[in-house]
Formats: structure tokens, sequence, C-alpha cells
């Protein structure tokens, strides 16, 4: 479905300039950009997913990954197509870099499908949100002001000022640090400068944030890169979750697999200045369970998406010393 988009600005010769993100694509009429959703028409910017979904599924909230908002919850989740990044080893290229089967489907239908289901939010994932950015805009005020929280899962490619109206009714995010090296972030076609100024600005909105980082040998598992990844997040909240995850040879990329010996290594490093870290894809509740830092007690254990927070009151809080662990939303 197509809709004028919103963030840019028109040149010369019916030429337009995307705002959205940093790329900043300049488009000719008949010209789409990075993102391959938003086409120049005639000297207007066009969106050509509006309402168009690729996949929609009810997930563990887990699955984000969000460890420390809403633990337990079952969210539905949806995603379209396209992205502003170029991933080789994207696990979701089938609909981040073609264009798969979609149906159409209106803000106020999703909303209503989501109450249908028994749900408490909408997670916009599995491709690029951001670049869904009027839809996921329209969707996600109707889905506030209806008492459902709303989750991004987003490599975090965006401009400020879209950003600052996008927070207004988004809930809590998942952000992709895919390293700390400047040199991978343009290979994959993406600024780490950027990534961290919306993990910074949505954390300090008041958005519950957590981090990921997929661990991807030769390419971002450099230990003196993470401790300067690990320091930074510390800087701005040792509390904030990390999910330094295993990676698997995906799409362009037929590299091994991370080592466990690396994943061990980064995590030991990373609970120097982080209270709340975990490992993806490796499937050890160990690994995957949340301790309280204040206290040491045992306050959610996860083993894959079984989920049983009995160390938690219902505020959020460790049962043994009342410190608070994860944010429960409420309407």
């Amino acid at each position: 479905m197509k809709k004028m988009a919103l963030y840019f600005e028109n040149l010369d010769d019916k030429t337009v300039r995307c705002l959205l993100c940093p790329h900043r694509c300049v488009l000719k009429d008949g010209n789409v950009g990075i993102c391959g959703v938003r086409k120049n028409e005639k000297g207007l910017l066009m969106t050509l997913n509006y309402g168009e979904i690729s996949s929609i599924a009810m997930d563990p909230i887990e699955k984000k990954p969000l460890f420390h908002f809403n633990p337990g919850d079952v969210i539905l989740s949806v995603g379209t197509f396209g992205c502003n990044m170029k991933c080789g080893f994207c696990q979701n290229w089938e609909i981040s870099q073609e264009k798969p089967f979609t149906r159409k489907v209106s803000p106020e239908q999703l909303v209503q499908i989501a109450k249908d289901r028994g749900s408490k939010g909408i997670a916009y994932t599995y491709n690029e949100p951001m670049i869904w950015f009027e839809f996921v805009l329209d969707t996600s005020r109707i889905a506030a002001r209806e008492g459902l929280y709303n989750v991004l899962v987003t490599n975090g490619l965006i401009e400020e000022e879209p950003l600052e109206l996008l927070l207004q009714s988004i809930h809590a995010m998942n952000i992709d640090l895919k390293g700390f090296n400047d040199d991978f972030y343009r290979e994959i076609v993406g600024r780490k400068d950027t990534v961290m100024k919306t993990i910074e600005k949505a954390y300090k909105a008041g958005i519950h944030v957590e981090v990921t980082t997929l661990l991807i040998p030769t390419k971002n598992d450099s230990m003196e890169e993470l401790e300067e990844e690990f320091k930074w997040l510390a800087s701005l909240d040792k509390d904030v979750p990390l999910h330094l995850s295993r990676y698997f040879p995906n799409y362009k990329y037929t590299i091994p697999p991370t080592p466990l010996k690396t994943l061990l290594e980064a995590y030991t490093l990373a609970k120097k200045y982080l209270n709340y870290v975990y490992l993806g894809n490796v499937w050890d509740e160990k690994y995957e369970s949340t301790v309280c830092p204040e206290c040491g007690s045992l306050v959610i254990r996860r083993k894959g998406y079984d989920v049983d927070p009995a160390g938690l009151d219902e505020e959020g809080r460790c049962k043994k010393c009342g410190h608070q662990i994860v944010k429960i939303y409420r309407y």
C-alpha cells in the first residue's frame, strides 16, 4: 500500500532527499532508496510498505529479546519488508532484502487483532521497523490509546527528529549494537554513531532499552572493542540489559559459528561493567536467568522460553531485598 512518506525535502527537477535515516538518499523520479521501500514518484516520496505485513505471530516477549520488560508475556509480533542496512549475515533476509508475499492491514485492524488475541502489546520486528515508520507511528499511537504497549526491535539507524516523534508512543526497545567498530558498520551500510545516539536518546526518554550484539568471528569479536562497548553502556546505566548472541552462518556469510569460548570470555568481561548480561543462541539457563545484583537471589529462571519469575513481586522487584529488577507495564 502506498502512502506519502514523512521526512523528505524537494530538490531540483522532481528530485527528493529522504530525511528518515542518516543515508539521506537523494532520489530522482522513479528511484527507490537503500531501504527498498521509499520511492520518488513525480517529486513526492512515497512509502511502498504502509500496512503491508509479511509476518505475524504471537511470540514470547523474551524472543525479541526483552528480559526485563513484562517477563512471560506473549506479544503480537509483526513485520513488513525492507531494511536500511545490508547485513550479509541477516537471518531474516527473505523479508529484509527481498519482496515477500504480504497482506494488507490497517492500523486499526492490527490493534484489533492484538486485542482479539489477548496480547498486551504489539512488537514491530522481524525486518527493520524504522523504515516502516509511517505505519508504526500510526499503529503505535492507536495501540497506546487502547492501553497496549509498543515494542521496537531495531537496528537503531534513524535520524533524531523522526526518532523523537516515534518515541512518544513506544514503551520498550531492543536495539542492535552490531559492534563497536566503524569499519564493520561501513561494511554493513550502517553508522555506529547514529545507533549509539538512538540508544542514548531512547534511554533518556524513559523508554525501556535492552541491547543485543551478535558476536561474529573476525568481524566484531575483539575483546578490546567489546570492552569499549561495555564501558560505554555502563556509562549510560549499568542496569541496561545486554544480550550477547552466538552467530551461525546465514545468507551470504559462511564464517563458522562463534566459539563458545569467545562468548564466555565476552560474558565474563561484560559482567565487570554491567549487572544484566545474557548469552543468546546458547540455551543454557545459567546464562539466560536473572540474578538480583543487590542480594544475589535468583529472581527469574529461564530455560529457552520457559520463564519462571518466582523471585519477583508484582511490581517487578526482588522479593528478598526489594531491588527493582524489571519494568512492568500497566495501562
